[in-house]
């Protein structure tokens, strides 16, 4: 036996701890109207997961619980247990026995338990289902339920001949699998807005890295420029830098000299034993000369200084008029903000509210005003100083040729003297011949030395601007280490260098106008977003795979219970044949599986005013829905029925019976319960239904809930069930097996 017993306990009329035992093939319970024996059948509903307190003759779920009487107070809670024999493993669980229980409570809360362990009410029917158990199914069948399969539209009948084969586990898969494949088909929708959603900004993206891309080419190509032209910058400077070196070195020695020989020479003169007046007065012409020439020295190192600061002017006049011409050169210079910014702290400090505001105001008004003119004012200030320094060099230039022409002038006297002293001094003649070389010579030397220290001053300012190209250029395109090699003979013209930086400065506008700042965070945006798309590409190309595999199960298990469904009416097909003949004494009875036109009806409320359940109306040309159905044909024997429309009541109760039974041997379930099936059966009917009864415990464990005497006495073991004075139901119990042993 795989069905033990059942345990009640508060549940709807049994109000204290109630239990039945199933130790034979047909348990009876029996008892008269309103004694709570249906409630038994009502219990294993509940315990089996019911979920519809209506079909437990209820209204709430506290209708379940015993409501109290007036000698028995009422229960917080009802629980029932059945308990089953696992020895075979009817259930997949490694126990010997299972046993499941389900507790409600006057708070509508409830609990299911397996062998005291609490569980989903999908474990149960998971577990139940694979044992051909259902919540309400075939084996729990009322008078009521027994004709309901014949009053049944096609498609509900086939719903119950499904439950009675046990096709509900591949039903339920197949519901689970729908679900899931529309579940994932709203995933895929949802997947493919957010990459919709996504995609826009994914392409304004990628047209902002393209550009980040095109701007750091322009780097690339920026830095292989500086590197060329400071490479060949410092190669200039170094080379300029060598080669005063190496004039300055000899032109310093030869001064010492000469100023070490002139001084012998001043010393021969002054020992001379003569010293008249002509040598007085050669000396005192030497010492004019000599401040004469210093004098010239000075002027001509000043006029060298403006040339080189000259040089400087028309150089970069000349690059400010270039970049006049280039319209993307045209900018504010630093100078003129500058000078407001001094002008702005000076009047901070003499904290002057309205020269601020002036000055601002005047700031303003250089901002906003055109570049251009901004920069022909630069030119004419630029032009303005060229003209200052051209003056200067002519006012020096006039100085230095004035003190020329004293020298020349005391250089004439000095010679005049020199001649009247040499035909009065023999003697001296050598040292002052001497003395006058030297000082020729050392002349010569110093105005050298002069033109050198002019070369310096401009190679001075060649320097800085290549130190400001060296910073400007880390800051643009960061630390150069790609400098050019140059040969130690390769040489060039300057101009070819001066072309070379206009190119570059052409190239600093360009990357100005292409932007690189902020372009770190772009790209990392760039980045997240691609991962991101390519992310949701993999999850819609997952969850497609999903939807197919999903869809081939569908198929599956379609296929399959198109297949069982189709082989179990065959054989209920022939069960029922053989039993309707039996109940009617000839005659014949089939199932036929047909397929009925259905109309649709819309599944969710609010939609175009149609309320929920409501029929839609179908266009004409849209073709007509179709769904299987079973339908029974009957053919008694002596009479010309041929249709369950047709039958008495008694000869419809016949028939649900026989088909019920041939249902049950088909695919017989652990138990079956029958409450009342026999009620509309005459004795001779009864006799008949106790021979199947008999056959059908064969297969499976019945327990009967009836009033016949025939059916009674088909039971193994009879619980009556009666009513006290506490309104209260009670159980009493008789074995005929034990009776029967006790007789013998």
């Amino acid at each position: 036996m795989s069905l033990k017993s059942l345990e009640l306990a508060g549940f709807k009329s049994f109000a204290k701890k109630a239990t039945l035992s199933f130790d034979a093939p047909i348990t009876g319970i029996v008892g008269p109207n309103g004694s709570g024996k249906s409630n038994v059948a009502e219990a294993f509903r509940f315990v089996l997961g019911e979920q519809s307190v209506k079909s437990m003759r209820g209204k709430r779920t506290e209708d379940l619980i015993w409501n109290g009487s007036d000698r028995m107070p009422r229960s917080n809670r009802a629980s029932v247990k059945l308990t089953f024999d696992n020895a075979r493993r009817l259930f997949d669980v490694d126990f010997d026995e299972v046993a499941v229980e389900r507790v409600i409570h006057r708070d509508s809360s409830s609990e299911y338990l397996v062998n005291g362990s609490p569980v989903r009410l999908k474990d149960i029917v998971e577990m139940l289902g694979s044992a051909n158990i259902g919540v309400s199914g075939h084996h729990i069948i009322s008078q009521g339920e027994a004709d309901r399969i014949l009053s049944v539209n096609s498609r509900e009948r086939k719903g119950m001949i499904e439950d009675a084969l046990g096709l509900n586990v591949y039903l339920y898969k197949k519901e689970e699998s729908e679900r899931k494949l529309e579940k994932t088909r709203e995933n895929i929708n949802q997947v493919e807005g957010l990459r919709r959603e996504v995609k826009p900004h994914l392409s304004f993206l990628e047209k902002q890295v393209e550009k980040i891309e095109r701007a750091k080419d322009l780097q690339t190509a920026l830095r292989e420029a500086y590197g060329e032209y400071l490479a060949r910058e410092e190669a200039y400077v170094k080379e300029i830098h060598a080669r005063i070196d190496t004039s300055e070195k000899p032109l310093l020695e030869k001064q010492k000299t000469l100023e070490n020989n002139l001084a012998e020479a001043k010393e021969v003169l002054s020992k001379l034993e003569r010293a008249d007046e002509k040598t007085r007065g050669v000396v005192e012409i030497e010492t004019e000369l000599k401040a004469a020439r210093a004098e010239y020295d000075s002027a001509l190192q000043v006029v060298g200084r403006i040339e080189g600061e000259l040089a400087a002017v028309v150089r970069t006049k000349a690059d400010e008029e270039r970049k006049m011409s280039d319209e993307k050169e045209k900018t504010i210079p630093a100078s003129i903000v500058l000078s407001h910014i001094e002008e702005i702290e000076g009047a901070l400090l003499r904290k002057a509210v309205e020269e601020i505001i002036l000055i601002i105001k005047r700031l303003r008004e250089h901002v906003v005003s055109a570049a251009s003119s901004l920069r022909k004012e630069s030119i004419e200030m630029i032009k303005k100083r060229e003209e200052e320094l051209l003056e200067q060099k002519r006012t020096h230039e006039k100085d230095r040729d004035e003190k020329g022409r004293v020298i020349g002038d005391l250089e004439k006297r000095y010679a005049h003297l020199q001649k009247e002293i040499e035909e009065d001094r023999a003697g001296g003649r050598d040292a002052e011949r001497s003395l006058f070389t030297f000082s020729n010579e050392l002349s010569e030397v110093r105005v050298a030395l002069e033109r050198l220290r002019a070369e310096k001053e401009t190679l001075k300012l060649e320097e800085e601007e290549y130190t400001r190209d060296t910073l400007e250029a880390k800051v643009l395109v960061g630390e150069n280490n790609d400098r050019v090699h140059l040969a130690s003979n390769e040489s060039e013209s300057r101009s070819a260098q001066k072309d070379r930086k206009k190119s570059i400065e052409k190239m600093k506008v360009r990357l100005e106008d292409a932007g690189l700042s902020g372009s770190g965070d772009v790209l990392k945006e760039y980045e997240e977003v691609r991962e991101r798309d390519a992310f949701l590409e993999r999850e819609i190309l997952d969850l497609q795979k999903s939807a197919e595999t999903l869809t081939e199960l569908i198929d599956d298990l379609a296929e399959t219970l198109s297949r069982e469904f189709t082989e179990g009416v065959r054989k209920i097909n022939d069960e029922f044949t053989k039993l309707f003949s039996l109940m009617f004494g000839g005659g014949t009875a089939s199932l036929a599986i047909v397929r009925e036109a259905v109309r649709r009806r819309r599944l969710s409320a609010g939609q175009a005013g149609v309320l929920e359940g409501e029929e839609m109306s179908i266009p004409d040309d849209e073709p007509e829905e179709t769904e299987e159905g079973v339908e029974i044909k009957v053919a008694l024997p002596r009479k010309k029925i041929r249709g369950l429309e047709m039958l008495s009541g008694g000869e419809r109760a016949l028939t649900s019976i026989a088909l019920i039974f041939a249902m049950s041997q088909v695919n017989p379930p652990p138990f079956i319960i029958l409450d009342e099936t026999d009620a509309a059966l005459d004795e001779a009917n009864s006799k008949r239904y106790g021979d199947m009864i008999e056959d059908l415990s064969k297969r499976t464990q019945l327990i009967l809930i009836t009033h016949n005497r025939e059916t009674m006495s088909r039971g193994g073991v009879l619980y009556g069930v009666t009513m006290g004075a506490d309104a209260a139901s009670q159980l009493l119990s008789v074995s005929f097996v034990e009776a029967v042993q006790v007789a013998k």
